[in-house]
């Protein structure tokens, strides 16, 4: 009898161990699903996260896939949808990035898409409501930075963006008062993390042209369509590259 029990108990954790290992694996496959449909733009593939992820039993308990779904919903609200939808996207992906922080506040990566998209949510907003939407953008930005690992790769590309997301606030938004300087440390901070991104300096070219220097304005836009597009990026470097081809002409 002592035996059977034996065996009973060998058999139950070898069970669980394999549950969790597939529970681990999905997660992975999941993640790595996303990051295929954000490199080349596939309908398909995020919305399959998506549904995936929704479908799952107990998915609102786990940080990692709240978190996967959140940056689906934000890419998905960049390119996936009508006009008239990306609102409502962006909401959710809000919703499941502070879902995953009450989990977990040192998610880094959730931190940053929190306030990425608040930043996409400001412009549905009057001036008012938006500028008070910023305190909440520069908390989860700014913790994002001080959170991801730039060690570690992917954390290292999340870190990148958030660097990116606060030089543009600084560029772009006037309250309490444009800092061209600083969104400039920001935005070569990014460039020295990922110096394979194109959108750091196409972001940089815009910041030149606001500043009045046009040859480092032109500099930039050169650099994004002779550069090659980061691995994971594929789609988002090829419309930035059509966009400094646009800039360009304008300054000729």
């Amino acid at each position: 009898m002592g035996r059977l029990k034996w065996i009973f108990m060998v058999t139950l954790v070898a069970l669980l161990l394999s549950t969790f290992s597939f529970a681990e694996v999905k997660v992975q496959d999941l993640n790595k699903m996303f990051y295929e449909a954000r490199r080349d733009r596939d309908m398909n593939k995020i919305q399959n996260v998506i549904k995936t992820i929704e479908a799952t039993s107990n998915f609102d308990k786990d940080t990692t896939l709240l978190t996967v779904l959140a940056d689906a919903y934000l890419e998905y609200g960049l390119w996936g949808v009508s006009d008239k939808e990306k609102e409502r996207t962006y909401e959710k992906a809000r919703q499941y990035a502070e879902m995953a922080l009450k989990l977990d506040p040192k998610n880094g990566r959730a931190s940053y898409i929190a306030g990425a998209a608040i930043g996409r949510l400001a412009q549905y907003k009057g001036i008012v409501q938006s500028l008070f939407m910023l305190g909440d953008f520069d908390r989860y930005i700014d913790n994002a930075i001080k959170l991801l690992n730039e060690n570690d790769e992917e954390q290292r590309l999340y870190k990148t963006f958030a660097y990116i997301a606060a030089g543009m606030r600084n560029r772009d938004v006037p309250w309490p008062l444009y800092n061209y300087k600083k969104s400039e440390e920001l935005l070569n901070m990014a460039a020295k993390l990922t110096p394979n991104y194109s959108n750091i300096y196409l972001e940089l070219g815009y910041l030149y042209l606001k500043t009045g220097d046009k040859t480092k304005a032109k500099e930039m836009f050169e650099k994004v369509i002779s550069m090659g597009p980061h691995p994971w990026l594929v789609k988002t470097h090829e419309e930035a590259v059509k966009t400094a081809q646009e800039e360009l002409k304008k300054l000729k």
